[in-house]
């Protein structure tokens, strides 16, 4: 179901006045005091260094009352069933595509999640803004025990406050993320928040080391918050071999430094939805071809697609970014499984020997 125009003046006018406003207070708060300065920092806001920055304001109200949107269903039933494995051979990795950016990385001892989302909305309200169309792919009550969540940043369909909590609850997971959302997330009750900046590092435990990568996106989750919180990617280098999960993100030289600074990675997980219009969305996020781009300036030894298929989010219908994806992927001379569209709730046990 499109996210209509009268949706989204309602969720504008009484989300932002409302339930956005307590968490917009609250992410002010993640900046006092606030960080040094850098390269994506000038004292008080964070910003792309290549002045790459989204659209303000007027032109997301031109978006909105011009947009024409892509076919979308009402609800898609998931076809693949998860098998999460017992146990797992040092060197392997099982990878579950629970959907939208969400996978669940198993390896020997370690259990991930990124950017977790069970909610059927990602908005600041439960009555208005982008609905799932799809269950996600792995029951949250089927969660093996849970070691470490990646939020690569604060936009609702990221940092889903409902399904951390939970986390928090039943796991207690360390949780790592950029700069700025530590004392949000501490201030809604989850504690457990390690935040870094660009190019920092964090040791989860021996032989397992997450860094934070750069992106070419924002922030926001209120009316006032725009850039008070950082974006970005996270590198995992693990025992097993090293990930690579971008975020969000629109094409930029910087995913050439990613990977010449930590790479060859042996698996990457790159988005491949929500990128139109490109008058609009071309800053903060990147299409299918650009995303086989992506998987060659990271230096992926393989690449598996996410953002697609469970949000309506941008003007592209369900089903064009993966009909893009697999034309540009014929054009592109990679291996059959060099690069793959994942199903939703599909479990593929990854050897990285």
């Amino acid at each position: 179901m499109p996210f209509s125009r009268r949706r989204f003046l309602r969720l504008l006018s009484a989300g932002a006045a409302a339930s956005a406003a307590g968490q917009t207070a609250r992410a002010d708060e993640a900046m006092n005091p606030p960080y040094p300065r850098s390269d994506h920092f000038d004292g008080e806001r964070f910003f792309n260094p290549n002045g790459h920055n989204p659209r303000g304001f007027r032109d997301l109200l031109k978006w909105q009352f011009s947009r024409t949107q892509g076919l979308w269903p009402a609800w898609v039933e998931n076809t693949a069933q998860p098998a999460l494995p017992a146990t797992l051979a040092p060197r392997a990795c099982a990878v579950t595509f629970v959907g939208h950016d969400t996978f669940l990385l198993q390896f020997d001892g370690l259990n991930v999640l990124t950017d977790p989302i069970w909610s059927d909305r990602c908005s600041p309200v439960s009555w208005a803004g982008p609905k799932r169309v799809r269950a996600p792919g792995l029951a949250f009550e089927a969660l093996p025990r849970i070691d470490l969540v990646l939020v690569s940043h604060n936009h609702y369909d990221h940092l889903d406050l409902p399904t951390l909590k939970r986390l928090h609850a039943a796991h207690r997971p360390v949780l790592l993320t950029p700069l700025g959302n530590k004392p949000f997330l501490a201030g809604e009750g989850i504690d457990t928040a390690v935040e870094l900046d660009w190019w920092q590092s964090h040791e989860v435990k021996p032989g397992v080391k997450v860094t934070v990568t750069p992106a070419q996106h924002f922030a926001a989750r209120g009316m006032s918050d725009r850039f008070m919180t950082l974006w970005g990617g996270f590198a995992l280098e693990t025992l097993a071999g090293k990930i690579w999960f971008a975020g969000d993100s629109g094409y930029f030289d910087g995913f050439k430094a990613i990977g010449e600074k930590l790479g060859p990675f042996d698996l990457a997980l790159i988005p491949i939805g929500a990128y139109e219009p490109r008058w609009f969305m071309e800053p903060v996020h990147c299409t299918p071809a650009e995303a086989i781009q992506i998987h060659r300036d990271v230096r992926a030894r393989r690449s598996l697609a996410m953002h697609f298929g469970c949000f309506p989010l941008a003007d592209d219908g369900f089903a064009q970014p993966v009909t893009e994806f697999r034309a540009a992927f014929a054009a592109s001379q990679l291996g059959a499984e060099d690069f793959v569209v994942p199903e939703v709730g599909e479990t593929r046990i990854l050897s990285f020997a």
